[in-house]
């Protein structure tokens, strides 16, 4: 769909419309001029064969994670249907390239991206607007024209594109699994396009390049600027390695929700963010970080992880090990290579209790609230 033809499609949706009328303290004349503006600055375009070969001068970031997918055939089918609406979780600002690099690798065709407008300064947003085809989104706006004008813009750009976004909005800065929005959601709904079906998706790493930076940006409840973000991220890459699992769960069909109802939407969203709970990948890491004290013998790290293990078993959580003995050797060794945990035999003790404790709360939807306490 050319920029024109969203731009006259989204004009013509009546719940744009009707501000184009004037409502309320809203002269006609000002929402236009107003909407055109929101517009401008939502159009993106993807240019798909210079987005694949950004993984060549980034690649120095990403051979440091290794991308395992788990369910990918859940895309494939969905997207051999018809239109698809990827709903992930948020932990790095990797995520944004280790998610489609998943796709690509299994040939399935490139969603655009839903991304915080923080993203969208310099050279980056350069990138984004004519190479990634990302949406710059306003997380915060209260706007009402803003709001309208960009459900309608995704609503009519999902009849052309699949979409990936982040049903928590920005990125979890305490490593739990944050509440969903819904607005991206209820512009899927309004698509009309009966082909339509959510994919579930999560996003889990080992280690989180900026660990240590978003607990610290959550105590002084704000952003760092991106640029300087960045920057840290550089320095923390040094050393650094992961594995990124991406699990897609079951299509969820759009065509049985109705668009305008309110319950309709938000049992969607928990439905969808239900899942994405049950399919984040429990590894060996935050195991660890869910049982550890300020110092613990390493028998008794096995044993309680052993327990810890047995109770998400039984949950049907998606476990990466299946003993107490395998998770500690695997996660206590990263969690010690990141510097977060010191091993003086016999006992194992905390140096960064504050990243230690953003692994714990990566289980926090699926640990019982007794095991939370007694933490």
């Amino acid at each position: 769909m050319r920029a024109d033809d969203i731009t006259q499609a989204v004009l013509a949706r009546e719940d744009v419309a009707r501000y184009l009328q004037g409502v309320e303290d809203t002269p006609a004349g000002d929402a236009r001029g107003r909407i055109e503006a929101y517009l401008d600055e939502l159009r993106t375009t993807q240019r798909y064969r210079f987005y694949r070969a950004l993984q060549h001068p980034l690649y120095p970031i990403l051979r440091k994670v290794k991308r395992i997918p788990e369910n990918i055939e859940h895309a494939a089918r969905a997207t051999a249907a018809g239109g698809v609406v990827y709903v992930s979780n948020h932990k790095s600002h990797l995520d944004y390239l280790i998610e489609p690099l998943v796709l690509d690798d299994h040939g399935i065709r490139p969603p655009v991206l839903a991304a915080g407008i923080n993203l969208f300064g310099g050279p980056l947003g350069l990138l984004h607007r004519h190479v990634t085809g990302a949406i710059p989104i306003r997380r915060n706006s209260k706007d009402p024209l803003y709001l309208v004008t960009l459900k309608a813009y995704v609503a009519e750009a999902l009849k052309r594109r699949d979409l990936l976004y982040y049903a928590e909005g920005g990125r979890s800065y305490t490593g739990e699994l944050k509440p969903p929005k819904t607005g991206l959601l209820q512009a899927a709904l309004q698509a009309g396009r009966s082909d339509l079906a959510i994919v579930p998706m999560a996003i889990a790493y080992d280690l989180v390049l900026e660990d240590r930076l978003l607990p610290r940006a959550q105590a002084k409840r704000r952003a760092r600027p991106f640029a300087q973000e960045v920057a840290e991220m550089v320095r923390h890459a040094v050393g650094y390695t992961s594995r990124a699992f991406v699990t897609f769960g079951e299509p969820i069909e759009l065509g049985g929700f109705d668009p305008g109802s309110r319950r309709d939407l938000v049992g969607l969203a928990h439905r969808t963010h239900e899942a994405i709970g049950r399919l984040h990948k429990v590894l060996p890491t935050a195991l660890v970080a869910s049982v550890m004290r300020p110092s613990i013998t390493r028998a008794e790290l096995v044993s309680q992880v052993d327990a810890l293990i047995g109770q998400l078993a039984s949950q049907g959580a998606n476990l990466a090990v299946t003993s107490g003995r395998e998770a500690v050797d695997d996660g206590l060794a990263r969690l010690v290579a990141r510097d977060i945990l010191v091993e003086s035999p016999p006992l194992v003790r905390v140096r960064d209790r504050g990243t230690l404790r953003y692994y714990a709360r990566t289980l926090g939807h699926l640990v019982s609230p007794a095991r939370k306490r007694s933490a």
